[in-house]
């Protein structure tokens, strides 16, 4: 989006939609020649690729008519009044300058859901909707690329979904979720079930836009045939997948 802004006066700018495609491609390409060169060091000889995948969005989801989520960079408060165009929203950002907002809709579907599960069933080691998804809606029987971002931990959980995955892994910046978070009374959650999951979540306990969409992430994967969510830090990973640190929900 700073390209965008930078090189306008050169060079048309990119929708919203080809701007996360792009990002797609860009991470996808990064992942995949460090995870290759870890893979060859440890023997593990398997093929890996890179899926660009479109992710369908309500048209009407109201996500649309109020747009929570902050992209592209800071701006003073006179330049981002200037940049304002219909449908397109700058606010501040917590204090740290104005931001374009932009809509962060529910994903409903994978659409390429059989492509990802046909080459996970080939042994292949697929790497998909990254950075949420490339947002899409249908309408008339055809495809339109939205101007939005959906939450990453909600694509994640629902291509697991999509593909019968039996484990969730949610790599986050902090070894534990918790209750009480930051208060006297904080309580990591170690092992919890599905209920507990939806209880706390739904007493509060978890932020918006931090750990809520983990937990969100989790009770709908869970609900859907999955069987384990582990939520934990990319240092604890491997420990928490064997149970022995992160927070581990079951169904």
């Amino acid at each position: 989006m700073l390209q965008n802004e930078l090189t306008k006066s050169k060079i048309p700018e990119l929708p919203l939609d080809v701007i996360d495609a792009e990002v797609q491609g860009q991470l996808g390409y990064i992942i995949e020649q460090v995870l290759m060169d870890e893979m060859h060091q440890k023997n593990v000889h398997k093929d890996i690729v890179t899926v660009v995948t479109r992710i369908l969005v309500d048209k009407n989801d109201d996500a649309f008519k109020h747009p929570t989520k902050p992209v592209g960079a800071f701006y003073t408060k006179i330049r981002a009044m200037k940049l304002r165009k219909p449908g397109i929203v700058y606010r501040d950002d917590a204090g740290r300058g104005y931001r374009r907002f932009v809509a962060s809709p529910r994903p409903l579907d994978v659409i390429e859901k059989k492509v990802v599960a046909t080459l996970v069933d080939r042994g292949v080691i697929v790497i998909a909707a990254g950075g949420g998804g490339i947002p899409v809606t249908m309408q008339h029987g055809k495809f339109s690329g939205a101007a939005a971002v959906i939450d990453k931990d909600l694509a994640a959980s629902l291509v697991g979904q999509q593909i019968g995955a039996d484990t969730l892994l949610i790599i986050t910046n902090v070894p534990f979720a918790c209750i009480y978070y930051r208060q006297k009374h904080e309580e990591k959650l170690k092992k919890i079930h599905l209920k507990d999951a939806k209880q706390y979540y739904h007493a509060g306990h978890f932020a918006e836009g931090s750990m809520a969409p983990k937990i969100q992430a989790a009770i709908d994967f869970l609900q859907h045939g999955g069987k384990k969510v582990v939520i934990t830090d990319i240092e604890n990973a491997a420990k928490a997948l064997s149970g022995t640190s992160g927070t581990t929900i079951v169904a």
